[in-house]
């Protein structure tokens, strides 16, 4: 394991890439991550940690803090090696850094909105689980809509061209044309 620098940012990408085309969740093009990945990290507030077997990387975490509090926003690995588990290296060594660097809070960030084995996102609350941590519910957000076409928008029109989206990225996959899902930057 050691800390990533900011030129190291497309790699994470590129692992972000594999495990969304693994895990079947969508992402965006690099540019909308890069802006922010770089701006944290040159400020001070985010921090790059990879995994390597050998020279090989295998997998890589973006871990946000500020104040008391550290934040794991995201996680990637690559198809190799997972046996080996170099996700779980990365909680730990993320967690002894945030601690070494003042942090009290490590919080893991996200987790189903019940804690039931159907649940879909089970896994990673399993995942998360395993280091021991403590379940902590939070109100959550609240929308305001200050337009009623942009907020249909936004809670219908959206999930159905995001679900299009998902439809689009699965078929490509099976062609073998993962960029034109992607959106390749």
């Amino acid at each position: 394991m050691h800390l990533g620098a900011m030129d190291e940012l497309p790699l994470l990408y590129e692992m972000y890439r594999t495990t969304s085309a693994r895990d079947d969740f969508i992402i965006r093009p690099f540019s909308y991550y890069a802006d922010a990945w770089r701006t944290l990290v040159g400020q001070g507030l985010a921090q790059l940690f990879l995994a390597r077997h050998g020279e090989e990387v295998l997998a890589g975490l973006l871990l946000f803090h500020f104040g008391d509090k550290a934040w794991y926003m995201y996680g990637a690995s690559t198809d190799r090696h997972r046996n080996l588990m170099p996700n779980h290296l990365l909680q730990w060594e993320a967690m002894k850094w945030a601690r070494a660097q003042g942090h009290s809070f490590y919080d893991m960030w996200g987790a189903p909105d019940v804690l039931d084995e159907s649940a879909p996102m089970w896994g990673v609350y399993r995942f998360k689980a395993g280091f021991g941590g403590e379940f902590t519910s939070s109100v959550g957000a609240f929308d305001y809509p200050v337009s009623r076409a942009l907020y249909w928008a936004y809670t219908v029109a959206m999930p159905r061209f995001l679900r299009l989206l998902r439809w689009r990225q699965r078929r490509a996959r099976r062609r073998g044309t993962w960029e034109e899902a992607a959106g390749d930057d």
